[in-house]
């Protein structure tokens, strides 16, 4: 007689150790503005302990509204941004993981900026988009992780645009959503794509909830996109999912706890997202850390807080490198 559950086990054990994952190592908030300070530390949230601590590493600069973006595994970027003296920056500083070692990239962005959102495709690419030089920028600048060089998209954004917000579903599209059109002196709803690896730009169907300026984006890769928070003028809670099946949007029942703009987040992709600082209704920096429990999309505050009361830093994650 046959067994029949041994075919079953067998093909359970198989796939358990076929089937490829990551384990997230942790999120980072690098630079910001705190009190009036433009910083160069990098606060680095650990996934597992859910603890918070400053890395051993600098950013070269002290530098605010950077953007950010990771190639999972090997390091995290931060582009951009504004300086101490108030100038815009060029410069793109690497992370390299898991010694958070710090250095400069030779390349640079195409022109200063500040107010870019980044995203990525790991093991090929991070993105840059929009951003402010003497007025708002649609272009999009692109980091080969394979040599670190710089090169432009022949796409551009839809409009002109500040403080966006950028997510992406890894291997297949990135995503810029929102931000304040300088051209148009106007807010933005829209969500443009770029789907990898033509780097082709398209506008999606659906719109954010409001037109808004510096929401906080962040992905479950392949699952979902999340744009929340921002000022529409008004600082806000809500938060919208973007799902990578459909490209198709819906708002979270559950909001921010806080009503925050250039409040960042980072994921550990499958557990959870955590939105970090920003400024408040009242004007106040912060340092609260809130957590997206994912898929389930709860929210709750979690005790521990940011290294100091933070805004417009750039935010990446380490979530491991695929073990097959």
């Amino acid at each position: 007689m046959s067994k029949p559950f041994a075919p079953r086990v067998r093909v359970s054990t198989y796939i358990s150790t076929w089937m490829p994952t990551r384990v997230g190592v942790a999120g980072y908030f690098a630079g910001g503005l705190s009190v009036g300070v433009k910083l160069t530390e990098i606060n680095k949230f650990a996934f597992l302990s859910e603890t918070s601590s400053n890395s051993s590493t600098n950013l070269t600069t002290g530098r605010t509204y950077a953007a950010g973006f990771a190639n999972s595994g090997a390091a995290g970027y931060v582009a951009g941004g504004e300086d101490v003296s108030a100038a815009n920056l060029s410069s793109i500083e690497k992370i390299a993981f898991p010694d958070d070692t710090q250095s400069v990239l030779s390349a640079t962005l195409t022109t200063v900026m500040a107010g870019g959102a980044g995203m990525a495709n790991s093991n090929v690419a991070g993105y840059i988009g929009g951003g402010y030089n003497a007025g708002g920028l649609n272009r999009i600048d692109k980091i080969a992780f394979s040599n670190d060089a710089k090169s432009t998209l022949a796409a551009t954004l839809t409009s002109t645009r500040t403080n966006n917000a950028g997510f992406s579903n890894d291997g297949v599209a990135g995503y810029f959503g929102g931000g304040y059109d300088h051209t148009a002196s106007t807010r933005v709803n829209g969500i443009d794509k770029i789907a990898f690896p033509a780097d082709t730009k398209s506008t999606l169907a659906g719109t954010l909830t409001n037109a808004i300026e510096a929401p906080f984006g962040v992905a479950d890769s392949t699952n979902a996109g999340y744009v929340g928070g921002g000022r529409t003028p008004t600082v806000q809670s809500g938060i919208d999912k973007i799902a990578f099946s459909s490209d198709t949007k819906s708002t979270l029942s559950a909001t921010l706890t806080t009503a925050r703009y250039l409040t960042r987040a980072v994921a550990n992709s499958n557990v959870a997202c955590y939105v970090g600082g920003g400024e408040n209704s009242s004007g106040a920096t912060i340092d609260t850390i809130e957590k997206i429990t994912l898929p389930y999309d709860t929210l709750s505050v979690l005790s521990v807080t940011l290294s100091r009361k933070n805004l417009g830093m750039a935010p990446f994650s380490n979530q491991g490198t695929l073990n097959a």
